[in-house]
Order: C-alpha cells, then structure tokens, then sequence
C-alpha cells in the first residue's frame, strides 16, 4: 500500500483475526488473533490457485477498508525474482489524510490553487501534484524491502 505500518490494522481471513498482537493489545481486554508478522501469504492463499478474498482494515480512526482478491498464481518462471508485482490501480492515499472523505477533500484542494486549504495541503505533501498512476516496479521493489518496523519509529 505504501503506508507506514504505524496504524492499528488487521486482516479479516476465513472468519478469523489476522493482525499485530503489540499493535492490537489495548491493555484491558484479551485479543485474539492469528499474529500476522509471523503469517506467510503462502500459507494463507488456496494451494490450488483458485480466487481468494480476504478485508484488510488500515488505521482504525480513518477507517481504510480494503477487499483484497488473490486471482490465482502466474507460471513461475526460472531467474525471476519473487515477490513479483503483476498489476495494480491507482497510487496509495497519503498516510494521515482523514479516511475517504480527507482523501476527496485533499484531492480537491491539492489540484485547486483557489481551494482554501490549497496552501495547507501543499506545505504538507509538499508539491500540488498527486501521483494517480501506480507503478508495479515500486510496488514490488517495496515488497521485498518489506514493512518498518512500527516499534523503531
């Protein structure tokens, strides 16, 4: 996604709680989940390739929900490095932007100079443009830095 994995988040697969327990434990009532820093996507996805769907839920405050589809794996192919991004659509939301509403009014303001928070989102993101198009390339080059970690920041 290209956020900073310093937001509550967790997934929802096959009916259970997939997520961090130190991110997850609030100090007053047990969490039960399925520790998603230790959880393989291998072990996860169908064995046999079929279509797969699972939510994944980003900063509980702003509230991003996603679907995520697995449709299946390519032919792997010798001297090919993985993890391999195929294919994508659009580039990720800011971190911190407000949930889908900030994100629309941030949109708004950004590509309008007479917008009144125009200067505001600028100072913050630093440029009036927003970069739409996702790039597979980036998308997999992250995937094999991998995540900060949230306890180092």
């Amino acid at each position: 996604m290209g956020w900073t994995n310093s937001h509550l988040h967790q997934f929802r697969i096959n009916g259970e709680r997939h997520g961090d327990p130190d991110l997850l434990d609030d100090s007053y009532r047990d969490v039960e989940c399925v520790d998603s820093t230790q959880a393989m996507l291998s072990d996860i996805v169908p064995r046999d390739g079929k279509r797969f769907a699972f939510k994944y839920e980003y900063d509980f405050g702003d509230g991003w929900e996603h679907e995520v589809l697995f449709e299946g794996y390519p032919v792997r192919e010798k001297r090919k490095r993985y993890p391999l991004c195929l294919e994508g659509e659009r580039a990720c939301p800011p971190e911190d932007v407000g949930g889908i509403w900030g994100y629309e009014n941030f949109l708004a303001a950004i590509t309008n100079p007479e917008h009144e928070e125009h200067e505001s989102f600028i100072e913050w993101w630093g440029s009036s443009s927003f970069p739409d198009a996702f790039d597979p390339k980036i998308a997999t080059r992250e995937m094999r830095e991998g995540l900060l970690d949230w306890q180092l920041m």
